[in-house]
């Protein structure tokens, strides 16, 4: 018997993954709106201004799922000051915003699920990083720890489920675009010594495990951290290498750390130098199949 449609309001809607997660959720037939920061154009948007902390409640009550993507693109390199103070506030302003209007909410959504990631862990080189593991340190665990804080705030009665979001390759878009253009001039090569492990998802897979998390009965029981990482593994040179080779142009330099640093600043040890051998125990346990179990076959999928 085919379970019924569900009411499912999107956060960050417009973005590199929101933007084919509202569209696959529409497909599988649910209803869903979203949240928009200028004036609305069809029935199914509504206006918010997470920047002032407004959203009526009446746009989240009675919804089933609410799903926050919203934040500042931390792909946007190099990070200044003032980004990262940007990159923290957009993150945290946008959960305090939505859990506010659960709040006040005359039936509060079942279930939010709410944005994190892979920098929760920092780096963790020699650590294998299940889904509940502590949080480390540096910027990214910073902004990630105070941003999953905001979201177990949600009303008694909500199920929090955050989603620890690790490298995500995909077409147009996310951490890799910076390396995929560097790459299609020529200049692709090791980052560092390319032995870290970077916890790479396929983008089919990011949406596939979010509407897996939203919908399907046999998640139904997963709360707190989901780690969102394909099942394998992968080091930063075969991701890199693989990208190359896919692209048909030359990888022959390293660039070293000292070089990283001194073009991308901070972002260098956080996005790129970093190590997480990030396993996802819960969405494996629950039930959900990836369709990339190797990073070489996303990144194939991809070129």
């Amino acid at each position: 018997m085919a379970e019924p449609p569900l009411s499912i309001l999107v956060a960050g809607a417009s973005g590199f993954i929101g933007t084919p997660l509202v569209r696959e959720l529409r497909e599988a037939g649910h209803h869903v709106t979203t949240l928009v920061r200028r004036e609305p154009r069809t029935a199914t948007e509504f206006r918010w201004s997470p920047g002032t902390r407004h959203l009526d409640p009446a746009i989240v009550d009675g919804a089933d799922v609410v799903v926050n993507l919203a934040g500042a693109n931390i792909g946007r390199l190099p990070w200044t000051e003032t980004y990262e103070q940007e990159i923290l506030r957009s993150r945290v302003t946008a959960a305090e915003t939505l859990v506010e209007a659960m709040r006040h909410a005359a039936v509060p959504p079942p279930l939010f699920l709410s944005g994190s990631a892979s920098g929760v862990y920092g780096d963790r080189p020699a650590d294998v990083l299940h889904d509940d593991a502590a949080a480390g340190t540096g910027f990214l665990a910073e902004v990630c720890t105070a941003w999953e804080a905001v979201a177990d705030a949600a009303p008694d009665g909500v199920r929090v489920v955050t989603l620890r979001t690790g490298i995500v390759v995909g077409q147009g878009g996310g951490a890799l675009a910076p390396l995929v253009a560097l790459t299609r001039a020529g200049l692709g090569g090791r980052l560092g010594t390319g032995g870290q492990h970077w916890p790479w998802i396929a983008l089919d897979d990011e949406v596939g495990a979010i509407v897996h998390l939203a919908t399907s009965t046999d998640a139904a029981g997963v709360t707190g951290p989901v780690n969102l990482a394909g099942p394998e593994p992968a080091t930063s040179d075969r991701i890199t290498r693989r990208v190359a080779e896919d692209l048909h142009r030359p990888y022959l330099f390293r660039i070293p750390e000292f070089a990283l640093r001194l073009l991308l600043r901070q972002a260098a040890d956080e996005m790129l130098l970093s190590s997480q051998q990030m396993v996802p125990t819960k969405l494996l346990e629950s039930g959900y199949v990836f369709r990339y179990a190797r990073a070489e076959d996303a990144v194939d999928a991809v070129f």
